[in-house]
């Protein structure tokens, strides 16, 4: 009788594991019970599949007429568009530096090249690829480090330290001297030639490497293996110039970038500082991310992650001065594309789907439902009678049609959920935030939920 009681005990038991741990015919039974047809359910899901979520999700009560006056505003220097490309990072650069550049060059009408910068950009970051799986030749192939690096040999994202270092080391020239291709402004089929080439010398090295040839002798190889990078690279955007005339004078494009782009003895790496919102991590340290820059030999992706409080008060002291900024967010998330308005209460999914979506700005960073994936350029802020943040504005580069006339307005709350990352110069910080660089950075892996390039 005992044994029969055990037997009957075991048997419960592992039904009720296998239960908990399965979709059984039982828990299916129940699961179908949360959808109860009613007429509400079926006239919901009726709309959702020939509408779509976001249509139907539209907050009416939110739906108003906006407020889009700005207290402080940086004149804007013209909308740009990115189109079928992931060069968001580089466009907002550029155009932080070419509203400086019309100043000096007393003109309301002015761009400076994507495809110059874009075609170098491509090439240090073909080297960077190649020089590390030379550096890492001794690890093995499945080793963390070299899978990411094949999984990642090359990209159209970036972030501010790329602009900083190509135009310090490449210059910048106007965007009538190297104009867009076809293939600039839609890159993905030529990228994906490209990633297969770089994997292709990638393993070369690796094997040559394996066979016993040196260091020396699998740098020369990677030089003769650039070499078909920049054919490549110059089918696709064309061959960047050396020397060009503008305005009756000629120049290099570094001394282009120097006379108008820059200020005499100003530094874009030292003289400005990158500040991170990331709650997932200890505010008031100093982070690096491994392998997150453009030029091997150029600057790793190092910023300061402070509290929202702090980072709007530096960015309301930049646009108060007239100085725009470097600017990256989560983008896609409750943005109306239709009128340029980002706002956390544009669209009810929570009644819609008849769920509540309650995870905060740090779960989400934990569990990669946001991150930074879009830079823009910050131009504007709209204060309050007490000083505080109301509403912000940003130039895109998705063209004129695109938002509100090309921009993007946003309301604090949105601001402070979905925005990551802006640059400032250090004139800008307070010493408390200028202190914490002199902190030997924490350094993170190329894998970090935090690394993403913005596009």
């Amino acid at each position: 009788m005992k044994k029969t009681i055990l037997c009957t005990l075991a048997v419960g038991f592992c039904s009720l594991l296998t239960a908990q741990t399965s979709i059984t015919p039982e828990v299916l039974k129940k699961l179908e019970g949360s959808y109860t047809g009613t007429p509400t359910e079926k006239a919901l899901r009726n709309a959702i599949s020939n509408v779509g979520l976001q249509k139907m999700a539209i907050n009416q009560e939110n739906a108003g007429a906006k407020d889009k006056n700005f207290s402080i505003e940086v004149k804007n220097t013209g909308i740009t568009d990115q189109k079928g490309s992931g060069r968001c990072w580089l466009f907002t650069g550029l155009n932080v530096l070419r509203g400086r550049a019309m100043k000096k060059l007393g003109t309301k009408d002015f761009v400076l090249s994507q495809c110059y910068l874009f075609f170098y950009d491509q090439l240090e970051k073909s080297n960077l690829f190649l020089q590390g799986i030379i550096d890492t030749k001794k690890q093995p192939i499945d080793s963390e480090i070299v899978r990411w690096l094949f999984q990642h040999p090359i990209s159209d994202g970036g972030t501010y330290t790329g602009v900083a270092d190509l135009a310090t080391k490449y210059g910048v020239v106007p965007a009538d001297v190297m104009p867009e291709t076809y293939v600039s402004n839609s890159t993905s089929e030529f990228r994906e030639h490209m990633k297969r080439k770089l994997r292709e010398f990638g393993i070369t090295l690796r094997e040559k490497s394996e066979a016993g040839m040196s260091e020396k002798q699998l740098e020369a190889l990677k030089v003769e293996q650039l070499g078909t990078v920049y054919r490549m690279l110059v089918m696709a955007y064309g061959v960047p110039p050396t020397q060009f005339t503008y305005q009756g004078r000629s120049y290099t494009p570094q001394e282009f970038f120097k006379t108008y782009c820059i200020n005499e003895g100003e530094d874009l790496n030292k003289d400005y500082v990158m500040l991170m919102n990331d709650p997932s991590r200890p505010y008031n340290k100093v982070y690096e991310i491994d392998y997150d820059r453009h030029v091997y030999d150029g600057h790793n992706w190092l910023y300061v992650n402070i509290p929202i409080e702090e980072l709007e008060s530096i960015a309301i002291a930049s646009l108060k001065d007239s100085c725009q900024m470097y600017f990256s967010c989560d983008v896609n998330k409750f943005l109306d594309r239709s009128t340029g308005i980002a706002d956390i209460n544009n669209f009810d999914y929570g009644s819609l789907l008849g769920t509540t979506f309650g995870m905060n700005k740090k779960q989400r960073i934990e569990t990669f439902d946001s991150g930074s994936t879009h830079a823009m350029t910050l131009m504007a802020v709209d204060l309050d009678g007490k000083g505080n943040p109301i509403k912000w504005k940003v130039e895109n580069s998705w063209g004129r049609e695109s938002g509100m006339s090309g921009y993007i307005m946003m309301t604090d709350e949105w601001f402070r959920e979905y925005m990551f990352r802006v640059v400032a110069n250090r004139c800008y910080c307070p010493a408390s935030v200028l202190d914490l660089l002199k902190q030997k950075p924490v350094r993170l892996p190329a894998w970090d939920p935090m690394f993403s390039e913005e596009d």
